[in-house]
């Protein structure tokens, strides 16, 4: 892979605040703002001169006739969790359209996007299981080796979608955004297995497919290639088979997109084909 790193540069042009995050969400934290705390409940301590009297807990109060607040754990910033999809399937597509490399540049624009918001991010790659690339410091420089760990990713196999998903789904310990970079050729009751791993986040799935797969620029005798499989078939494609064929890819996108919104995630085509930067918008406002 090639991914150059300089493209995070341009990125400054992109309002680094995360619209996708729900309203649940986004009206927990305002509250939890309003009375300068955090979200989950810690222990109690005896009331002192200057504490936030709408601490107090009156309950306790009644029963003891002392006055003792709540405290609670300070609240943890946003966290951004990316995975990419590292299958067979994933490298195709010439030079920068290729589908992981497209999709990476998604999915690093996000974790750049929310370093330079001062919250945290996660990112990964999966196949049969995922393997986290980050050390945890949410900084520049831990995106800089990110790049280069990606740079160095070898793609191949089949993706576990439902397996690496519920194994990582484990690994979150608060409510988070999870982008999920993937092809998803896959049955679209495994994407939402998949999908329903994730609950209790707000979830993205960003569906990467080549100009060649959405519209095959071929004609007549040609062989056709599983990478993930390695299984061929040779068939003359044209015509009335060329129009099943993207009948059929529109309708999986369409499942695709159904199953995610069945469970009330998001779903974004990306034409890898398109100018970067403009479809990174798309995915980025939603």
């Amino acid at each position: 892979m090639a991914i150059d790193p300089e493209f995070f540069a341009e990125l400054a042009r992109f309002d680094a605040s995360l619209k996708r995050i729900s309203e649940d969400t986004q009206q927990g934290e305002q509250d939890s703002r309003s009375v300068g705390e955090g979200l989950t409940f810690s222990d109690y301590r005896r009331y002192a001169p200057g504490d936030d009297t709408r601490l107090i807990d009156w309950r306790v109060y009644a029963r003891t006739e002392e006055y003792y607040v709540k405290q609670f754990e300070e609240e943890r910033n946003l966290t951004v969790h990316v995975l990419v999809d590292t299958s067979a399937s994933m490298d195709y597509g010439e030079g920068e359209a290729n589908k992981f490399e497209f999709g990476a540049k998604v999915g690093l624009g996000f974790a750049y996007l929310t370093v330079e918001e001062n919250n945290d991010f996660r990112f990964s790659t999966f196949r049969d299981r995922p393997r986290r690339l980050d050390t945890g410091r949410s900084s520049r420089g831990d995106l800089l080796r990110t790049v280069d760990l990606l740079n160095e990713a070898e793609l191949g196999g089949e993706a576990d979608l439902v397996g690496s998903l519920e194994e990582y789904a484990s690994t979150i310990r608060s409510r988070s955004l999870v982008v999920v970079v993937s092809d998803f050729l896959a049955d679209p009751d495994e994407v939402e297995a998949a999908v329903a791993a994730l609950e209790d986040n707000d979830v993205l799935l960003v569906q990467t497919l080549a100009p060649d797969e959405l519209d095959p620029n071929v004609t007549g005798d040609t062989i056709f290639e599983d990478p993930e499989s390695g299984d061929s078939r040779r068939s003359y494609f044209g015509g009335s088979l060329a129009e099943q064929y993207r009948s059929r890819l529109e309708a999986h996108v369409e499942a695709v997109s159904d199953r995610a919104a069945t469970l009330r995630a998001d779903h974004v085509l990306v034409n890898t084909g398109s100018e970067f930067f403009d479809a990174f918008a798309d995915v980025w406002v939603g």
